[in-house]
């Protein structure tokens, strides 16, 4: 994408009612006049809230909020010009029940409240493979620690990879720590009995994935 193409986007966002974009500072002091307050200040509902994180183009996004209209959803990236995409089909759509937030994951809690999330979705994240990279990877027990604290006590977490390695890497976590793990598959569109959200929505790289016959793996569970 070219420079002049995502300045145009970072502009458009300014004027989408559905992003929220404050600054790293605002965020680790606590600033962030949300927090604790985003089904009444932003959404203006008493509904469910679930989090996609690390949310890309907002594809995964847009199409659960589509599906689920008694949810609110709240995709999260640092990367702007990517979920402009899904914010300005939101608003083309007139989906209200989907918002995009820019910032870092690791700023997570930081953002919700204790027991203010239903559910988090992790949809294709960066497998992180090298040994000394496991720090970023978005289901070690430090970024499993920090969804604890903002999700509510029956809060439930989705994984959905293309990365067979992060698929074990996680089931072996979930395991070893002792987290209940309540649906695991390797290959979600090959065996039956997969949860629909899970097959029924696909983001461009999935739909990629497919064609080239790699297998899609999902987990579902829930931090003891």
């Amino acid at each position: 994408m070219g420079s002049k193409n995502k300045l145009k986007r970072f502009r458009e966002n300014l004027t989408f009612s559905n992003v929220v974009q404050p600054t790293r500072e605002e965020v680790v002091a606590e600033e962030l006049s949300f927090k604790g307050k985003w089904k009444t200040d932003f959404f203006k509902n008493d509904n469910p809230i679930v989090l996609e994180l690390g949310c890309g183009k907002g594809e995964y996004s847009v199409g659960l909020a589509r599906k689920f209209p008694n949810k609110n959803f709240i995709g999260i990236d640092i990367k702007g010009a990517r979920f402009w995409r899904g914010a300005k089909t939101a608003v083309e759509e007139n989906i209200n029940n989907v918002g995009f937030l820019r910032t870092q994951i690791e700023l997570v809690e930081h953002c919700f409240a204790e027991n203010e999330v239903d559910e988090i979705w992790i949809t294709f994240p960066d497998p992180q493979i090298k040994y000394k990279r496991t720090k970023h990877r978005m289901t070690n027990s430090e970024f499993l620690q920090r969804y604890k604290k903002i999700l509510k006590n029956d809060g439930i977490v989705h994984l959905k990879t293309d990365s067979e390695f992060m698929h074990g890497y996680t089931l072996g976590l979930l395991h070893g720590e002792g987290h209940e793990v309540l649906y695991a598959n390797h290959n979600v569109y090959r065996n039956e009995g997969a949860p629909e959200e899970v097959t029924s929505i696909q983001t461009f790289y999935e739909s990629q994935y497919l064609e080239q016959n790699k297998p899609i793996t999902y987990i579902k569970f829930k931090i003891k």
